[in-house]
């Protein structure tokens, strides 16, 4: 006969068939002893350096679009000059926000990003609802829209000049999935290093446009620059839109805040890393687009499917057939770092009482939050082979602006309710209040140009208030979800 398993609660440990574990984390022997002679705390090593820091930023912004379809901003701008002046307004906007999350990730020195920082201005309904909106729905569709750009074009070298078999992308792409899992559950030192590889591979892939397309520039290649100014080309209706497209291009600036716990010297590093980090990919991105502009015209970019593509059969003949391998590569950099990034924040999350108990547990002797990690893998396998990802995208959108001009309002905030809070960095006022204009801004213009998705992606993300009442408040949860958050428990390792 199967015996029942039994938790009891006894002196400050909570005892689990047999084995107990201390409050603090400590695995000990039903005696109380613990076990080994390490008696310290399983946790998330401090193994993200400066280095480590920019790849996961840089590695997950960068990822297929400056390659294959950098070509929204133009399209609305309908100017080249223009066009330029929007990339880089949209880096320096960026950048504000970046700068932003730089201050809250160094006074709030906890991981978890977005719902971290919602939580401690707004308190737990606002964050649980960010968290559902992820979790359902935004992150599962993310993720698998990237992947199946990996998929696309890890196999166009073995198919050119056929088209690729849907299903074979799939398959491609659920590889892909599972394998950058895999990696972020067995080694935070080995996830960081393969980062590092394919952030200097994509910054090798801009570098192969940038160096030819500039060396034409400097010998006199300026024609499709003539004119590029010219106001009867210019698009006053579109610029919302392509500042809405170059604000996506640079989306990923905030992923160092989801594991700020898991940084060396915080104070330092994040600050530090976001600034390089972006001022390395703003710099990118405007000179690949004046790459592009020397040797394409502005109706050849516009007509290409793959503009790196078309770059490297003018410039490089043959050569253009490792274009889709790099991409490939750029698409696992962003698979890779917005997992490892939002995995941190399912992790929290659970620690914080709103997600199953066994998120918040650590590998114990790999050190890494290994069922966070695998949390998004059924639906995002889900969501590839059944879903309509693409539309679940447009609902969700513009959810990621409001929730980021959320963030951003709740530093304004805290400015004034916690003026004491220590901040060892610390931004103008008028940098915060210009980036949560602009987010809300673009969160009207959803409204304004696509009312149907965007008012489904809002019904969606509402549905959080439900299940907080239902799960949390009420604590009406299954038994598997472990601790109620008003327990006074800390989690503990398995």
């Amino acid at each position: 006969m199967t015996k029942k398993p039994t938790s009891t609660q006894k002196d400050g440990r909570v005892a689990t068939n047999g084995h107990v574990f201390s409050q603090n984390g400590t695995h000990s022997d039903p005696s109380g002893k613990p076990q080994g002679a390490d008696n310290r705390r399983v946790e998330l090593g401090k193994k993200v350096t400066l280095l480590r820091g920019i790849s996961i930023i840089i590695g997950t912004i960068i990822g297929a679009g400056i390659f294959i379809s950098p070509k929204g901003i133009l399209k609305h701008t309908g100017s080249v000059g223009m066009s330029l002046i929007v990339w880089i307004a949209c880096g320096v906007l960026s950048l504000f926000g970046a700068l932003s999350y730089a201050e809250l990730g160094t006074c709030i020195k906890k991981s978890g990003g977005h719902y971290t920082y919602i939580m401690e201005a707004f308190g737990p309904q606002m964050a649980f609802i960010r968290l559902w909106a992820d979790l359902i729905a935004i992150r599962p569709a993310a993720t698998a829209v990237i992947s199946l750009a990996f998929g696309q074009y890890i196999l166009e070298p073995l198919f050119m000049p056929c088209d690729i078999p849907p299903m074979a992308v799939k398959l491609a792409t659920a590889i892909g999935i599972t394998s950058v899992m895999y990696l972020n559950s067995m080694s935070v030192t080995w996830t960081a290093r393969i980062q590092i590889f394919l952030t200097f591979s994509k910054l090798l892939a801009i570098a192969i446009i940038i160096v030819p397309g500039l060396y034409q520039l400097f010998k006199g290649e300026t024609r499709n620059f003539d004119n590029a100014f010219e106001l009867t080309n210019v698009k006053l209706s579109g610029m919302p839109l392509a500042f809405y497209s170059g604000m996506y291009a640079y989306a990923g600036w905030f992923y160092l805040n989801f594991v700020t716990e898991e940084v060396d010297n915080p104070e330092r590093t994040v600050p530090l890393a976001i600034s390089i980090s972006m001022l390395v990919v703003t710099s990118c991105y405007v000179l690949t687009n004046v790459a592009y502009y020397t040797v394409m015209t502005a109706e050849e970019l516009l007509a290409s499917d793959a503009v790196a593509v078309t770059f490297a059969e003018k410039m490089m003949g043959n050569f253009s057939i490792a274009v889709p391998v790099f991409v490939a590569l750029s698409c696992y950099g962003s698979m890779n770092g917005g997992l490892f990034a939002y995995s941190r924040m399912f992790y929290v999350a659970s620690r914080e009482g709103h997600l199953p108990e066994v998120l918040s547990m650590i590998h114990v002797r790999r050190h890494t939050p290994l069922t966070a990690v695998f949390i998004l893998y059924p639906m995002t396998i889900l969501q590839l082979f059944v879903g309509d990802i693409y539309s679940l995208l447009n609902f969700m959108s513009f959810l990621r602006w409001l929730f980021i001009g959320v963030v951003v309002l709740g530093l304004i905030y805290l400015r004034y309710t916690k003026p004491d809070l220590p901040r060892p960095f610390k931004v103008p006022l008028f940098i915060p209040v210009v980036f949560c204009l602009t987010c809300f801004f673009m969160v009207f213009l959803s409204l304004y140009s696509d009312p149907v998705n965007t008012g489904i992606g809002f019904a969606i993300a509402l549905t959080g208030i439900p299940a907080y009442y239902i799960f949390i408040y009420y604590n009406h949860r299954p038994k598997f979800f472990g601790l109620s958050p008003l327990d006074n428990l800390s989690q503990v390792p398995f």
